[in-house]
């Protein structure tokens, strides 16, 4: 069957068919009349009225594709169907390129981070994703479908604005709030010292947070090196109270940054990945003492763009990305099969997780917890692998999964959205609905538990759905949990949980005596077990 806009192949003009009424009154007219009909309806030529012939200002049509932010996959159906749409467009500064190809360029330019980029360095990053404007496109869309503007970090809450405005809330005993003090806060409060510069990106670990701003640059402040949790604080670790730009990472354009319980690592926006301390016996491939401050590239990956990195306690987990879809890798200690290579053996370099192409499962987004890990497919399955315990991997069981195991009781529900936290996992159905399994004790779960129940309590081993949202009437975007040993940062109180709604409301449950939920707590509450909201605008 010929598309109909394949009409320039048998010498007539493409054309857009318009919503058009049609009136009888001149279905007989005459041929002035119908002449002047068109006339009205702004359609010159022999088209039928109603119709725009394409091939006359293809500029329309490119910036119609533009504006329209199409998906890539969209544009390479049209020219994959469309004569039109896969000839060359004939537009400077390329004359080849056809008019989707060019759509997709136009739409990279829209971000900071491509438009600052030279053509040399353009040229680079299109080579490395595939040689296509397309799959560049992809390729940054892939990260910014993974990122959270919201933060729930152990004891402090991080929220970034669509206008680029950081607020912070809660725990501050190193200055990780970043508002030059080390008080708590029970509300959010603007960093006012970032006032002018738009931040994209945050990561919120133990006592420290990263931004990373839309021109590359990376603030740090809190607890001064890049080490996560420890037992016992080093007597001469300083702390930074105000955001300061991280020197050693001047020389690299961030567009990610992720903390780990013992690391920390960043991603740059040509996909390569690097990290932090913690690099002894070469756990993060590369062998320096823990207290390294110098970003160390991990060059395994050298030729593989990385779209998107998540970060455990003690692993790394990066999203690649491929033309012909996703894949996963791992690096760091794998106690517990975490790394997904079958196996129980820490990876000192980044290894590429097989299990998927058995499994024909495509990743689109990944979520490395402290101890477990998740990955969502593109046909809307999940599977999870590591530690099982209280439940975590929703198998049923407490038994850990040295490789990604699909969860059977998802197999109905078309999965959008995933994140991990300690022993807990929420997934977000394209209907809204969100699923969870795992720890209840923490209240990541928001199931209504009896604190005089049996010790043994309910079973959270399988997926269930999460009644307190759906009493909201309000559908959730995402769910960002805690991600971080309670047992490490006790002192920082319960881990506590944020939801994203469509609308862009913030609610937060779970532990909140720091002030990490956005609001101070009755005397004598330390948690809260149904969604609250939280009284700051994301718009």
């Amino acid at each position: 069957m010929q598309c109909p806009m394949d009409a320039a192949a048998s010498g007539t003009s493409p054309v857009m068919q318009f919503h058009s009424i049609a009136d009888d009154s001149t279905s007989h007219s005459s041929p002035l009349t119908t002449s002047l009909e068109r006339s009205k309806r702004h359609c010159h030529g022999d088209g039928i009225p109603g119709e725009f012939p394409l091939a006359v200002s293809p500029s329309i049509v490119l910036h119609v594709l533009s504006a329209c932010d199409l998906d890539p996959k969209d544009l390479a159906a049209l020219e994959a169907t469309c004569t039109f749409f896969s000839k060359p467009a004939n537009f400077a500064p390329n004359f080849a390129l056809s008019l989707p190809e060019l759509a997709a360029f136009d739409m990279c330019q829209k971000r900071t981070m491509f438009k600052l980029m030279n053509e040399e360095e353009k040229e680079c990053l299109k080579q490395r994703c595939g040689g296509s404007w397309k799959h560049v496109l992809r390729y940054i869309l892939v990260r910014e479908k993974n990122g959270s503007r919201v933060i729930a970090g152990p004891g402090h809450s991080i929220v970034i604005t669509t206008s680029g405005d950081v607020y912070s809330f809660g725990a501050n005993c190193s200055g990780q709030l970043g508002l030059g003090d080390s008080e708590d806060r029970f509300k959010p409060c603007l960093i006012r010292s970032l006032q002018g510069i738009r931040i994209t990106q945050a990561a919120a670990g133990s006592r420290r947070t990263m931004l990373v701003t839309d021109t590359g640059s990376v603030y740090a402040f809190g607890k001064d090196n890049f080490r996560g949790a420890e037992l016992v604080e080093a007597a001469h670790t300083s702390q930074i109270t105000t955001p300061k730009i991280v020197e050693s990472l001047k020389g690299v354009f961030v567009v990610q940054a992720a903390i780990g319980g013992y690391f920390s690592a960043v991603l740059s926006r040509e996909g390569r990945v690097y990290t932090f301390s913690w690099g002894k016996n070469e756990r993060l491939g590369h062998n320096s003492d823990p207290s390294d401050v110098e970003p160390r590239l991990l060059s395994e990956l050298e030729d593989v763009p990385v779209a998107y990195i998540s970060a455990g306690n003690c692993y790394l987990l990066m999203l690649a990305y491929q033309p012909n879809g996703m894949s996963v890798y791992s690096v760091g200690c794998g106690l517990g099969g975490k790394l997904g290579h079958g196996c129980k053996t820490n990876k000192g370099v980044p290894k590429l997780i097989e299990q998927f192409q058995s499994l024909s499962f495509k990743p689109v987004s990944i979520s490395a917890g402290t101890w477990h890990a998740a990955a969502l497919g593109a046909d809307g399955r999940v599977c999870t692998w590591g530690w099982g315990h209280t439940g975590c991997l929703g198998h049923g069981n407490e038994e850990y999964k040295a490789a990604p195991t699909v969860v059977e009781g998802l197999r109905n529900v078309k999965a959008v959205h995933l994140s991990t936290g300690e022993y807990t996992t929420f997934v977000v159905a394209d209907n809204g609905d969100v699923y969870s399994f795992g720890s209840g004790e923490s209240l990541n779960l928001i199931f209504q538990e009896d604190d005089e129940a049996e010790e043994e309590g309910p079973d959270f081993s399988t997926p269930s759905i999460v009644e307190s949202f759906k009493a909201l009437n309000k559908k959730v975007a995402q769910i960002c949990p805690t991600n971080a040993s309670y047992w490490l940062n006790s002192e920082m109180g319960h881990p506590h949980t944020f939801a994203v709604m469509e609308s862009g409301e913030l609610c937060a449950f779970g532990g909140g005596i720091r002030g990490q939920l956005g609001v101070k707590l009755l005397e004598g509450v330390e948690k809260v077990s149904s969604p609250m909201h939280v009284p700051i605008d994301l718009s």
